[in-house]
């Protein structure tokens, strides 16, 4: 086995193009160089857009879904409890390089003063979003929130839209770097082999309307239900009435790839801005644990579609 080499840049050549959710369970956490180490990879935060399907699933497209983790590094999903990663446009800019020392409250290593409704010492767009950090927002309340799903399989080989199901949303992130998710107290337990999970996050405009999905290892601890979760359904934009969203398990969305696509938008939302699919309740995703999406009899009675809109790129 050849040795592991380790990829290291000073600080000011980190590249901080978009973002990723880091721990060590996560796929390309060492970057996508076989033998090498990079403290400063990025390989996980390039956004996907107008892609095949084998190429935007669990980001293929510059293989960092061959790199799995390290064996036995699980991303740990606590039944009833809440699990943390780092959001950050790269590795360097979390305490997993480095010992920490260029990380910060924020997901580019710098510092900054943050409310709600700004963030001082960043770069705004004339459109008034900010694009350095490259968070793809106005501000915090308009952050478009970022989820987790959950296959029930060990290999990634084996995970699909139909198996893969959303169980946590964190809505008005990506913000910070450190965040926070809540975990369904009735999660069965994975198999010995542990589960496959993913970050998503499709931003709400602020630039190219794209998607954003990384794998991960993962393993439900402190489980005492035997429920297994349902079949997901693709959600559907439901803003302005609530009883027209897609109840039960959700699948993750698909949107403006070339192939594969479950949601599909036009016009603008009740804000007037045009509508882009986001993990909060335009979509039917309420903040926190989704606790709907066990195989009952309530959950299986989810609705569904009532019409196919047009594809809006």
């Amino acid at each position: 086995m050849l040795p592991l080499l380790l990829s290291i840049l000073t600080p000011a050549a980190f590249a901080n193009a978009h973002l990723a959710a880091w721990d060590p369970s996560m796929y390309c956490f060492n970057g996508t160089t076989p033998g090498q180490v990079n403290y400063n990879t990025n390989d996980a935060v390039n956004p996907l857009w107008n892609l095949a399907q084998s190429d935007y699933w669990f980001h293929h497209v510059n293989n960092c879904d061959q790199f799995p983790p390290a064996p036995g590094d699980f991303l740990e999903l606590p039944a009833g409890g809440s699990f943390t990663v780092q959001i950050a446009g790269n590795r360097g800019d979390t305490t997993f390089s480095f010992n920490g020392e260029y990380a910060t409250e924020w997901t580019d290593g710098q510092n900054h003063t943050g409310s709600t409704d700004t963030l001082t010492q960043a770069t705004y767009s004339s459109a008034g979003c900010i694009v350095d950090p490259n968070i793809h927002t106005q501000n915090e309340t308009m952050a478009s929130g970022t989820a987790f799903a959950i296959s029930y399989n060990s290999e990634l080989s084996q995970v699909t839209l139909d198996n893969l199901v959303v169980f946590t949303v964190r809505q008005n992130t990506p913000w910070q770097r450190v965040t926070s998710y809540d975990v369904p107290s009735a999660m069965p337990a994975c198999p010995s082999g542990g589960c496959i999970c993913a970050w998503v996050w499709i931003p709400n405009g602020c630039g190219e309307p794209n998607i954003y999905m990384e794998g991960f290892k993962c393993m439900v601890t402190n489980a005492t239900s035997t429920t297994p979760v349902g079949t997901p359904q693709a959600p559907v934009w439901c803003e302005s009435d609530q009883s027209q969203c897609v109840q039960g398990p959700k699948q993750i969305m698909i949107w403006n790839q070339l192939e594969g696509n479950n949601i599909e938008v036009s016009g603008n939302d009740l804000s007037g801005m045009p509508k882009s699919p986001a993990y909060n309740s335009k979509c039917g995703f309420q903040d926190g644990a989704q606790n709907d999406i066990f195989a009952t009899s309530t959950s299986s009675k989810r609705m569904l579609p009532r019409h196919k809109p047009a594809i809006v790129f």
